[in-house]
């Protein structure tokens, strides 16, 4: 148990462009002999970049960006597609390790995790947290062939800002007492949870750096944007953070998407495209074991707009059938809203929960969709069961049959 007053030792590990490291191991001869490496999206340009080696990124390239872009920027890269399993086994192979090696280790995302150290002064010999990361470092390396950067620190949001400043495939730990020193000379915008419209507003508001709003008396952050967002900042710029690292923690969202090689045009294509998705993020929900309320469908146009429509059922759902009834209405909506063809299709999940904490089988259909059955339950576990020892093509439904499946791309 941590004494009073005595700080937190927070590290976060994460792994350096971790899909192209992935991607590399995966294709030694292909992929990992090239430097200029995009994973995501085509060669032909179609898709975006889910991340790039650092040597693509030094011509610009970025994550988000479209595929055809990136290529523009750096025409000499080599295009792969994203490797989603090979993702998820070596990120459970990194897990494993600092399970090993830490008590508290959480998940943040498939390439990032939170490790709480706090009290383990003893049973680490009195090493220094530096000394601890380092150490975790190069045993992740050697068990993995994973590099990551570590970032150290009294909380989780310095350990992430150190984590940034520790990259690629180094440590930096802030000493407690160092906090403000290192948060200073930071702009605003750096900091985890200040998006754009934030940043613009206190760009607008002449405050740039850390610095600058903490020269800002706390009542006029409170007014300019409210005292919930105002208090948040006051305790960003200042950094103060007692999140828990909680190994327990659910994820928030399950979602898939693909950016296909040509436009989708008929209804019955998209419609095939659309029963893949939902299969592969119910299989994924399922597999956690939990239950969505909230279902998304996400669409991009040709002209690279993209637009989304949401449902929050009355009762938590878990089965293909009724995931795709609630996906399929959905679609009609964004089909009916803007007749075009199809550039990227994408399914997510969200209001996640366990069957534990509450909510009944949705015996009763809501309007427009598929009630979901205690045998719709036992079927689709059924075919997760014959999914995990034949693999994912050994059962899946009639419309798939037959065709060529391409893996949809995971939304971290």
């Amino acid at each position: 148990m941590r004494e009073p007053n005595t700080p937190r030792r927070i590290l976060l590990v994460d792994c350096d462009a971790f899909f192209v490291q992935v991607a590399r191991l995966e294709d030694p001869e292909g992929a990992g002999r090239t430097p200029l490496l995009i994973v995501g999206g085509s060669p032909s340009g179609r898709g975006v970049v889910t991340s790039a080696s650092y040597e693509a990124r030094a011509h610009g390239v970025r994550s988000a960006m479209p595929t055809a872009q990136a290529l523009r920027l750096c025409p000499d890269a080599t295009v792969v597609g994203v490797p989603r399993e090979s993702v998820s086994h070596r990120s459970g192979e990194v897990q494993a390790v600092l399970e090993d090696l830490a008590p508290v280790v959480q998940a943040a995302s498939v390439d990032e995790f939170y490790l709480d150290l706090t009290g383990t002064e003893r049973l680490f010999s009195h090493e220094t947290l530096e000394e601890t990361a380092r150490r975790i470092r190069e045993e992740v390396l050697a068990q993995t062939r994973i590099s990551v950067s570590v970032g150290g620190g009294s909380g989780r949001g310095i350990a992430k800002l150190a984590a940034t400043r520790a990259k690629p495939a180094g440590v930096h730990v802030v000493a407690a007492g160092a906090e403000q020193e290192f948060l200073d000379p930071l702009f605003l915008a750096e900091l985890p949870g200040v998006g754009p419209a934030l940043a613009r507003s206190l760009k607008g508001k002449g405050l740039l750096t850390v610095a600058d709003a903490r020269a800002v008396q706390p009542e006029w952050l409170t007014r300019w944007f409210g005292p919930r967002r105002g208090t948040w900042l006051l305790q960003q710029i200042h950094g103060v953070d007692d999140s828990p690292v909680d190994p327990r923690a659910r994820r928030k969202s399950i979602s898939s998407e693909r950016t296909f090689a040509r436009n989708l045009q008929r209804e019955e294509e998209i419609d095939r495209r659309l029963v893949e998705l939902c299969t592969s993020v119910g299989r994924t929900l399922r597999k956690k074991g939990l239950r969505t309320r909230t279902i998304t469908v996400k669409l991009r146009d040709p002209d690279f707009t993209t637009r989304q429509h949401t449902r929050t059922l009355s009762e938590p759902v878990e089965t293909n059938p009724a995931i795709l009834s609630a996906a399929r209405d959905l679609l009609r909506d964004l089909l009916s809203d803007r007749g075009c063809p199809v550039r990227l299709l994408g399914v997510g999940l969200s209001g996640l929960t366990t069957p534990e904490s509450g909510g009944q089988l949705t015996l009763f259909a809501e309007p427009g969709l598929q009630p979901e059955t205690e045998r719709d339950v036992d079927v689709s576990r059924a075919v997760d069961h014959l999914a995990e020892r034949f693999g994912q093509d050994a059962v899946v439904p009639g419309t798939m049959v037959g065709r060529r499946r391409d893996t949809p791309r995971p939304v971290d």
